[in-house]
């Protein structure tokens, strides 16, 4: 083997560990907070509007429609799986917690920033309407 296909063997190894390591990282990824300036965040939008219409389109096929985190793609998808939504985890969250969480999204979460503001405060206050009595 030529010293050029050594180097390149060991330079697409080098890639592969590395996007392997990152990899790994990504699905072991630790709670997910919300940075701190979120949390006072105040919701300026009262009622839920078109949420349950917007869930159904853009959330239910992981979150699922009752919002358990058991939609069809939920088990496809990698650590960690999607939030239950009913959860004391969840519920104790602040909404501007959760609004940011909805706007930025993580791992296999995507961002909904491009969501009018209005529209994910309305997310926001219909995750609300789960709450287990």
């Amino acid at each position: 083997m030529s010293a050029f296909a050594k180097s390149l063997t060991a330079a697409v190894t080098a890639v592969a560990l590395i996007a392997g390591v990152g990899l790994a990282v990504v699905s072991a990824q630790g709670p997910w907070v919300a940075p701190a300036d979120a949390k006072g965040t105040k919701n300026p939008v009262k009622g839920v509007g078109g949420a349950k219409k917007s869930v159904e389109t853009n959330c239910a096929a992981c979150h699922g429609n009752s919002g358990k985190g058991d939609g069809p793609a939920a088990a496809a998808l990698p650590p960690p799986k999607p939030a239950d939504w009913t959860s004391d985890k969840v519920q104790k969250e602040t909404d501007g917690e959760l609004f940011w969480k909805i706007s930025n999204g993580r791992g296999s979460m995507p961002p909904w920033k491009h969501l009018p503001d209005k529209e994910r405060w309305e997310l926001v206050n219909y995750i609300r309407t789960l709450k287990k009595k």
